[in-house]
């Protein structure tokens, strides 16, 4: 089931990675999620490249790849593409946090078979941690006015000032206030102008619904959230996804839980 055109016109820009672990070995690949970048997992690769090769991604906007405008999903998955079959040879799995949970979740809704295709970097499974599966219709108009108007924010006022009320959301109420300032201090060396392109871009109101086209992908999936994320837990019950969810953790859980979360990630693909 195609979500979206794969004709995309050739695309000159290249993402920025970060790649460890022995090409030999069975490929993981990481995207992060909005104000984040490559090194957000940088405490996972380095616990899992002894037995992976380790992909972590730049997405458009963003790390290495501030450079590229970020244009829309179809835009981005295919620069994600672009790198994951230029540095993976074989099987992977893609592991995304929030929009780059939502990033890996089109590609695998998208997902026609690698090897029927020729491909040599071929997608044998996807974990999701904190990914939103896709609203309905009739909600999609109102978070459309609500990411437009963070985008302004980003766009037009000091990074710092919107950060510190981005942390404020109820998303991110598990985090006491040194986490968040913590957190404020590290996404404050992003480009405001190129947070907000990415934002409108890749905005959650132009996100299919995905819940679907995943189980008809057949791939195998797995969904992670924190203990004290009530939003996303309840987004992985209704899901109907296998899911997990790790202690003493909320949004983000491979900053809060970095060594449950390796652990978790060595557990669930080797059950597969």
């Amino acid at each position: 089931m195609t979500l979206y055109s794969t004709e995309t016109p050739s695309i000159p820009e290249t993402l920025g990675c970060k790649a460890t672990g022995n090409r030999e070995k069975p490929a993981l690949v990481f995207l992060h999620g909005l104000l984040g970048s490559a090194d957000d997992w940088k405490a996972v690769t380095e616990a899992l490249s002894q037995d992976h090769f380790c992909l972590a991604i730049d997405l458009p906007g963003h790390g290495e790849s501030k450079h590229i405008p970020p244009v829309s999903f179809e835009h981005t998955n295919t620069l994600i593409m672009q790198i994951i079959e230029k540095h993976v040879q074989g099987a992977y799995w893609l592991v995304g946090y929030s929009l780059g949970a939502r990033l890996a979740m089109v590609i695998a809704a998208n997902h026609q078979s690698d090897e029927k295709r020729g491909k040599a970097a071929q997608l044998k499974g996807l974990l999701i941690e904190s990914g939103h599966t896709g609203l309905p219709e009739g909600e999609r108009d109102s978070r459309w006015q609500h990411d437009c108007q963070w985008a302004q924010r980003f766009a037009s006022e000091p990074i710092v000032d919107v950060l510190q009320d981005w942390y404020e959301q109820p998303v991110f109420s598990s985090l006491n206030h040194a986490q968040k300032q913590s957190f404020v201090a590290l996404r404050s060396d992003n480009l405001g102008v190129k947070v907000a392109s990415m934002l409108r871009a890749t905005s959650l109101s132009k996100q299919p619904e995905l819940t679907e086209p995943l189980r008809q992908c057949e791939l195998p999936l797995h969904y992670v959230c924190g203990q004290n994320d009530t939003k996303f837990s309840a987004v992985a019950e209704q899901s109907g996804f296998r899911f997990n969810v790790v202690p003493d953790a909320g949004h983000n859980i491979h900053a809060e839980q970095p060594r449950l979360f390796s652990q978790l990630i060595k557990k669930l693909i080797t059950t597969v």
